[in-house]
């Protein structure tokens, strides 16, 4: 059964989950945010209303989804929450944060979820179009955990349940898959500029090998992705690059190589890396 979707917020998420939900042809009401031409514009983009008052969305919405920044969340409840809510369902879209956040929910009679989509969504206007890739992951009331399960099921997306003293941990994961591999990618870049390579030419080398590095991971794993001279064990060359390297970057490098013994003990465990191990220690 369709529920109206209303949004609190119009940034990225908004702008995106709405205008997700409207091509799947789920029934959103429309946008209320404290920057009325942010909900204005989201409301022409997705085709739906612009609401200039938060009680008019929450009376013609069912499902409220707060899409603000994580720090806005409690802030924007508080408000919410002085309004009939009776029966309502209310999400924030936080990986980090539980349903929790919506404090004494209960007494308005409504339930809470917290419903975060595990992509990095980069822009309002396009991100939307690539959401179908992507896994949700969802925590709160027992009540409507099936709804929003068969809910995005339906529009062909993944969807895993996660406990609610996990969501650190989930979240985590996540921005160390998404974030700090910008950071890896950067440090690349920086060096082979070193070399003599312009950024954008930097950039350009590195794609092919990142891009096929992560279809063999995402495709047979990590332990069979695993090549290079850590896996093969080759010492002289991993003592050569520890050589060139400094500071920060010198203890990135270890610290990812320590992490890389382990599936590499995984790929040969006739294998001995003590001697490797004793190099990066």
């Amino acid at each position: 059964m369709k529920k109206r979707i209303g949004f609190i917020g119009a940034g990225k998420v908004g702008f995106s989950l709405g205008r997700y939900f409207k091509e799947h042809h789920m029934d959103v009401s429309g946008y209320y945010s404290q920057n009325p031409n942010s909900a204005q514009a989201a409301a022409e983009f997705t085709h739906t209303k612009f609401f200039e008052k938060l009680e008019h969305m929450v009376g013609e919405s069912e499902v409220i989804f707060v899409t603000v920044p994580d720090t806005m969340i409690s802030k924007v409840w508080e408000q919410l929450k002085q309004h009939p809510l009776q029966n309502k369902i209310v999400c924030h879209c936080s990986g980090a944060l539980t349903s929790d956040i919506f404090s004494d929910i209960d007494v308005c009679q409504a339930y809470a979820y917290s419903i975060h989509p595990l992509f990095a969504i980069h822009d309002r206007f396009n991100s939307y179009k690539e959401l179908s890739k992507c896994l949700f992951t969802i925590e709160g009331n027992e009540k409507y955990l099936s709804y929003f399960s068969t809910l995005f099921s339906k529009m062909g997306n993944s969807v895993q349940m996660i406990p609610k003293q996990e969501k650190v941990r989930y979240h985590m994961a996540a921005a160390m898959a998404s974030n700090m591999m910008v950071a890896l990618v950067h440090i690349c870049e920086r060096q082979l500029q070193t070399c003599g390579f312009s950024e954008e030419s930097a950039r350009d080398a590195l794609a092919p090998i990142l891009m096929s590095n992560m279809q063999h991971i995402v495709s047979e794993g990590c332990v069979c992705a695993l090549t290079g001279p850590l896996e093969r064990c080759d010492i002289n060359t991993v003592e050569k690059h520890l050589g060139v390297l400094t500071g920060n970057e010198k203890e990135i490098y270890k610290c990812l190589s320590k992490a890389l013994i382990t599936i590499a003990k995984k790929k040969n465990p006739e294998r001995s890396y003590d001697q490797m191990e004793g190099v990066l220690e």
